[in-house]
């Protein structure tokens, strides 16, 4: 059920702070790795981070959710960085938020009833395998130390919540190894290593770009694609959260909510973003519930920058792994591996190209909308089967059974016998719907054909939908009707 704002903001006050440190510190490396994948320096990144995270904790339709910037939405701009250069991409950001805002006032929202549960499953296993993946290049083929970090912040996480759960295992491994490596002087990779920190705050500036059409016309299909990838990770992490906290959420209210961060984060020399599902999952995983959550999450980030800024860099990524891996792990839907063997083929199809197809490409995006055409054709291919059954009794009856559209045009034109001549003819489609130009169509080759013979055609059964289209399109209604030539 849906929460007051005040159980939204002050329920869970505790759990919200903590885990809102631990998603900040584990925002950091993230939020530096896309500013590199997208091209820009690593505090466009950061940047974006605070302002999303802390915008989107007032605005946003979803509690509890982690919005910052994210790899699928820097993926979309590096053409746009490396043709054009970072003003036009924080203009892009701007427009990007307008759009999102749109979608979210005109309820683009609903279209989510749309993704069927194969794809919503195959979208969380290849997100799971996606953040195991990315962690791989920071500790294989390193050293030694690099697998001793990673294995115990992996027993601290699982074991620690056994007999202590005051503060989150993961924030413990972390401060503690982080201790450890800095004054053990062990060889390890640290957050510095990614890129450089600059500990100042964001400040409020117009992007350096012409104001005018040409300029639209480079950035509006780069922004109509962050809109549209955006808000799809954000709305399917929404699911997500909303299962994981058993809550429902306001999905246009988020759709909104993402707009209006986008729009202000442009200003403020940050990337577009979206939710972001491992630290959603860290957050709920941690104890995090609330707004406050990702409200903390967002002004811890800017603080650790800011005050802390020489110890973050000397935290190890052994550590950070350790502890997206076990978001991974915890991300992954094991039970998907029984639904394999108990969902009828086709969604289990779908689902594994879902993931085969997201794992493949690196583009969320890309997997769900193949997912979702995949399963509409399955549908569609399912639902198109029609039964004419023919009957002689006082008349040549044929008795149809099923759904008529374009897909099943041709199979029920093959079901009839144009041979009869003066005879009457009774098509009845008591069990069956007309649902489209095409349907109407067949019908009409049909009872023209029969006339062709002097044959009386009468058609019957049709139910209050079928008879409206006829009704509008039909040609066999008309005395002086010819057979139509498509």
């Amino acid at each position: 059920m849906k929460q007051s704002l005040k159980t939204q903001w002050f329920g869970n006050i505790r759990g919200d702070i903590l885990s809102g440190i631990l998603v900040a510190i584990a925002l950091i490396p993230e939020a530096i790795a896309f500013s590199i994948i997208a091209g820009v320096d690593p505090m466009v990144g950061l940047y974006a981070s605070f302002s999303i995270a802390v915008i989107i904790a007032f605005v946003g339709g979803r509690p509890g959710m982690i919005s910052a910037a994210t790899g699928a939405m820097a993926l979309l701009m590096v053409p746009l960085v490396r043709d054009h250069g970072l003003e036009y991409l924080l203009a892009a950001t701007i427009l990007t938020g307008v759009i999102q805002l749109l979608f979210g006032v005109f309820k683009v929202a609903k279209v989510m009833k749309f993704i069927p549960r194969a794809v919503m499953i195959g979208f969380v296993n290849a997100l799971a395998i996606l953040i195991f993946m990315a962690q791989v290049p920071h500790f294989i083929g390193i050293n030694t130390m690099t697998y001793v970090f990673v294995a115990i912040t992996l027993a601290i996480i699982y074991i620690v919540p056994r007999f202590f759960k005051a503060i989150p295992a993961p924030l413990i491994a972390l401060v503690v190894l982080t201790v450890v490596a800095i004054y053990s002087g062990f060889e390890l990779r640290t957050v510095g290593d990614l890129g450089t920190i600059s500990q100042t705050l964001p400040s409020f500036l117009l992007p350096d770009v012409p104001f005018n059409l040409e300029t639209l016309s480079i950035i509006f299909p780069y922004s109509l694609a962050l809109a549209i990838v955006g808000l799809l990770e954000s709305l399917l992490t929404a699911n997500i959260v909303d299962d994981m906290t058993d809550t429902t959420s306001d999905k246009n209210k988020e759709a909104r909510g993402q707009g209006i961060a986008n729009f202000v984060t442009g200003f403020f020399g940050g990337m577009a973003g979206c939710a972001m599902i491992g630290q959603s999952v860290i957050n709920v995983k941690s104890g995090g519930r609330g707004r406050l959550s990702a409200l903390v999450a967002g002004t811890f980030l800017m603080f650790l920058i800011i005050v802390l800024g020489n110890v973050v860099v000397q935290i190890p990524m052994p550590v950070l792994v350790g502890i997206m891996i076990m978001v991974s792990i915890g991300t992954f839907d094991w039970a998907s591996f029984t639904y394999l063997k108990k969902a009828p083929k086709t969604d289990s199809i779908v689902m594994v190209a879902t993931v085969a197809i997201v794992v493949y490409t690196h583009d969320l995006s890309i997997g769900v909308l193949a997912g979702v055409l995949l399963s509409a054709i399955f549908f569609v291919s399912k639902i198109s089967k029609i039964k004419v059954e023919k009957r002689l009794l006082d008349a040549t009856q044929y008795r149809v059974e099923g759904q008529l559209f374009f897909a099943s045009v041709e199979d029920f034109l093959e079901k009839f016998d144009f041979d009869i001549e003066r005879e009457k003819v009774i098509i009845d489609f008591t069990d069956a719907h007309i649902w489209d130009d095409s349907g109407v169509g067949a019908v009409d080759r049909v009872v023209l054909k029969f006339r062709e013979n002097a044959n009386e055609v009468e058609v019957t059964g049709l139910d209050a939908g079928s008879q409206k289209l006829v009704d509008q399109l039909a040609i066999f209604k008309s005395s002086n009707a010819k057979l139509p030539t498509h």
